[in-house]
């Protein structure tokens, strides 16, 4: 009987031998993986970002990683990350396969496309149809002003009492970017926008949680009926909704002239070009992806605002008697008010900042043979751009690890915006609606500021500031007391 059991361990022994994972040569350093779970178990897999800082302070601002026994490259800082997606855009601009992400897009949409003349063909349209239909033009200004007097309607219901804005910013930036994109807006209470933010939230906790990072590191677990299967479920409800809202969309379409991105598109359809990038499931999933990019980014980066706006009395007054001073007569703000608001501007950057909201980008891979600073890289190569790491860089920020507005403002008062502001990342895949944040970012914090004060409730007791894990970053629910303005008052 012992003998036996020897002889199993012996076995076992042989067998982790034979498969001990080898980095190839003049590979980044890393913690030495274990074979077939790679480093899973040297990971917090809630939220593994404390552990790369961890690693990096070890091993460098480029160092390796392995997902179960496929090699990964994490970047760390700005000179690493630059080097790769800008400097070298071309070698670190390919998207991954064989992960949640790349298998419940199905490498479709413009998201998780493989980087190519096709994915710049559907990029460019999208830049240009983005452009033609308002983004920083007056007709986007008009629609977001538009949505937040709704929003602002919702918000009068609540003054003298407390509320949690959990979901009030993800139905107004869904509603703005569905205007963009299908000329559709829902009413807050309407059950298919809450369901539609429901899905997104779950997708997003799925695929950078725990379960994403099993689904990664385990394929023997795929087939298993685990949490995982979740956010395959709520992409294919998401599909057919959106391609059911397509066919309604043609009922009333006239070719040739487009009211939105989706006629846009359809035109390109009609041109039937060989080899064309553009068909219906592509539009499908093009879709869900600028709605889930344009909806759950701003709507975290707003909760973190509102955080940090109601935990910081002082910031919130000093924002609103520059609002008050600048829109003084005016009924709304306008987006080229923000030049004459430094410190607004340098509030909505810092929230933005702090909030780190898309933490590790959208995992890119190498599309050659390639090199990077002094290390080897090979073809394929999964790399992870830590974009947390830049946000809170030492010697990039005056303030690193703490919520302050002086981040973006120099001596003499002024905005200034340092080279380590990369929350919509760098290079190619630079995100497509960074134009539309900003925009939307700047309207709904100034003109929600300008009629009510947001107050953190004593019952609430201390804040907790740390954030809850996933693809977006997103502040742990809350609740704030409302009350208007006297400055409100008397507009």
């Amino acid at each position: 009987m012992l003998g036996s059991w020897v002889l199993a361990v012996f076995c076992i022994c042989l067998f982790l031998l034979l498969i001990r994972i080898q980095r190839p040569k003049n590979f980044p350093p890393g913690p030495e993986p274990i074979p077939i779970f790679g480093n899973l178990f040297q990971l917090n897999i809630k939220n593994p970002l404390k552990d790369f800082e961890r690693f990096a302070e070890r091993y460098g601002t480029v160092y390796s990683l392995y997902i179960g026994t496929r090699p990964a490259v994490v970047l760390t800082g700005l000179k690493a990350i630059k080097e790769a997606l800008v400097t070298k855009s071309a070698d670190f601009s390919g998207r991954p396969e064989n992960l949640l992400v790349s298998h419940v897009t199905e490498k479709k949409g413009i998201v998780m496309a493989d980087y190519g003349p096709g994915w710049k063909e559907l990029r460019r349209f999208d830049l240009m149809t983005l452009r033609n239909f308002g983004m920083g033009k007056q007709s986007m200004e008009a629609r977001i002003l538009g949505e937040i007097e709704h929003m602002v309607a919702r918000l009068d219901k609540n003054v003298g009492s407390t509320m949690n804005p959990q979901t009030l910013f993800h139905d107004t930036a869904s509603n703005i970017i569905y205007l963009v994109l299908m000329s559709t807006r829902y009413d807050y209470e309407d059950k298919t926008l809450k369901e539609y933010v429901q899905m997104f939230t779950e997708i997003s906790k799925i695929g950078n949680g725990p379960w994403g990072m099993i689904y990664d590191t385990l394929p023997v677990v795929r087939y298993l009926p685990l949490p995982f299967k979740r956010a395959f479920t709520n992409v294919k409800i998401l599909k057919q909704k959106t391609a059911d809202m397509i066919n309604k969309h043609k009922m009333t379409r006239v070719p040739g002239q487009p009211r939105d991105f989706v006629d846009c598109y359809l035109d390109e359809i009609d041109k039937e070009v060989d080899g064309s990038p553009f068909g219906e499931m592509q539009l499908v999933m093009h879709l869900l992806d600028l709605h889930f990019a344009g909806t759950d980014t701003t709507a975290n980066t707003l909760l973190t605002a509102f955080l940090y706006l109601t935990t910081h009395p002082d910031v919130q007054e000093k924002c609103q008697q520059e609002i008050d001073e600048v829109l003084a007569g005016k009924d709304h703000a306008s987006f080229e008010d923000r030049h004459n608001m430094p410190y607004t501007q340098a509030v909505i950057h810092e929230s933005q900042r702090i909030a780190k909201t898309v933490p590790l980008s959208v995992f890119h891979c190498t599309t050659r043979d390639t090199e990077l600073m002094g290390y080897n890289i090979p073809k394929g190569t999964l790399i992870i751009p830590n974009l947390a790491s830049v946000l809170s860089e030492e010697g990039q920020w005056k303030f690193p690890h703490e919520f302050n507005p002086l981040n973006f403002l120099n001596e003499q008062g002024q905005f200034e915006k340092p080279a380590a502001f990369l929350p919509f990342s760098a290079g190619p895949r630079t995100c497509l609606g960074e134009g539309l944040a900003r925009m939307e970012l700047f309207l709904v914090l100034v003109m929600l500021l300008r009629r009510f004060q947001f107050i953190w409730p004593q019952d609430e007791g201390a804040p907790d500031f740390t954030p809850v894990y996933g693809i977006t970053i997103t502040p742990k629910p809350y609740k704030m007391l409302l009350k208007l303005r006297q400055a409100a008052k008397e507009i």
